[in-house]
């Protein structure tokens, strides 16, 4: 089997015109480990030195370090290293093999089994994700009746890909997902949103995942430090068959390309890193993400 270990370093920066007299943070930047993926180390350090710091599971099982700093400063600095083995999205049976995509609601109404009781709540709105007609509208263009709900995705984000427009400058975080549906442009965050509204109007559990891609350079350059980003795509339930992850950006299943740091039901379950300061000011944020890949190859 093909797999591949990341190192990943995410540096975040804060500077601000005046001093913070003290900030209190969570961050979700502690890649998980689940069937796509082990972390085996994960190291952070935050600048100035927090006076108290711990880690604990959050509601959806993301592993969240909280800190907080108490001296003045007007710098923030939050760097987080981690190694990951990842490996490729290996479903195990045919996409046309999953349940059709209009009988998943009633199924995982009537079961008693625990992780299809879970997954009702992917089904509800969410603090950026609503349930609209005219997303359901949009989605069933693929999501005809009786089509198996994993080939219908797949369908359904490819379409995505090439329709809509990669465009960081078109929309911020408060963008409404009628905009970036309507104008048909915006950023991975954006049509993830869009997707799981889209598919949580049409009765299909969908849940927000956050992480890394690997990028790579153009053709005989050289890649630059710090040029990676964080990335983010959708998780989609079937009964009998759990979760699997689609990528609406770029309009495919997910690979052992990508990094899994935390799941949730939109960006604001898992933001990298939130919290509350007083005093500061303006800020200035700076992001930088590197993502290098070893190859592994197993007998």
């Amino acid at each position: 089997m093909a797999m591949a270990e990341y190192k990943v370093l995410h540096k975040t920066k804060y500077f601000y015109e005046d001093y913070v007299a003290y900030c209190h943070n969570m961050a979700h930047m502690y890649p998980l480990t689940s069937r796509h993926q082990e972390c085996f180390r994960t190291h952070i350090t935050v600048l100035p030195k927090p006076v108290v710091s711990s880690f604990r599971r959050d509601y959806f099982g993301n592993q969240v370090f909280l800190f907080s700093v108490e001296d003045p400063h007007k710098t923030l600095e939050v760097t987080v290293e981690s190694t990951i083995r990842t490996h490729s999205q290996e479903v195990g049976y045919d996409l046309s093999r999953s349940r059709p995509w209009n009988e998943i609601k009633g199924l995982i109404a009537e079961s008693f089994l625990e992780q299809d009781i879970n997954a009702q709540e992917y089904l509800f709105p969410s603090p950026f994700i609503y349930i609209r007609d005219g997303f359901a509208d949009f989605a069933k263009i693929h999501f005809t009746k009786g089509k198996p709900v994993f080939q219908a995705c797949l369908d359904f984000i490819q379409d995505m890909y090439k329709t809509f427009k990669y465009d960081a400058k078109a929309t911020t975080i408060n963008t409404p997902i009628e905009q970036v549906l309507q104008e048909r442009k915006g950023v991975c965050q954006d049509f993830s949103h869009l997707a799981i509204a889209c598919l949580r109007s049409i009765g299909v559990p969908a849940r927000y995942v956050s992480g890394y891609l690997e990028t790579q350079p153009p053709p005989g350059q050289q890649k630059l430090r710090g040029t990676d980003a964080s990335h983010a795509w959708v998780s989609v339930y079937c009964p009998d068959l759990g979760w699997l992850d689609f990528d609406p950006t770029n309009g495919k299943m997910i690979t052992d390309e990508y990094v899994i740091t935390a799941i949730g039901r939109d960006y604001s379950d898992v933001s990298p890193l939130k919290g509350i300061i007083f005093g500061g000011g303006k800020h200035k944020l700076i992001v930088e993400v590197d993502v290098f890949r070893e190859e592994i190859n197993e007998q």
